[in-house]
């Protein structure tokens, strides 16, 4: 395991999409295991809410506004797809209208796209920053 000098950081924003019967939206990458939350990196000079948005629409296909995402926070922890990387991941709840939610589909990077519960995610291999931080945040404050 290299030490905490050799660590290198990937900055992501990451969406914690609900829809109307309060399921989330979990994605898997292709060529990869672990179910995340919808998102990726920021371009240069991105906002992470501009980013998650760009990323949102790419991956899924959802047109969100800004002004729909509620920040979550700003969290670490191992990345899922990347040995020997930390992750830090500015993450944004929004809530989905059935028509939105009924439109979400695959794209780019995506192989796959999952509605959980708060029952069901767990059956899943999920990435550490769901699993850690993001799964018990999902449904709070509802």
């Amino acid at each position: 395991m290299p030490d905490a000098a050799e660590i290198r950081v990937i900055h992501v924003s990451a969406g914690v999409l609900l829809d109307p019967a309060d399921r989330l939206l979990l994605v898997r990458k292709t060529g990869t295991a672990a179910f995340m939350q919808p998102g990726g990196k920021p371009e240069p000079g991105e906002s992470p809410d501009a980013a998650l948005v760009r990323e949102i629409e790419e991956e899924v296909g959802v047109v969100l506004d800004r002004s729909r995402l509620e920040p979550l926070g700003r969290f670490r922890s191992s990345a899922a797809n990347e040995p020997g990387h930390a992750l830090v991941a500015h993450a944004y709840r929004a809530h989905l209208t059935e028509q939105e939610a009924a439109s979400v589909r695959t794209a780019a990077e995506i192989a796959e796209a999952v509605w959980v519960t708060w029952h069901t995610a767990p059956l899943l291999p999920l990435a550490p920053l769901t699993r850690d931080h993001l799964l018990p945040r999902a449904w709070a404050e509802r």
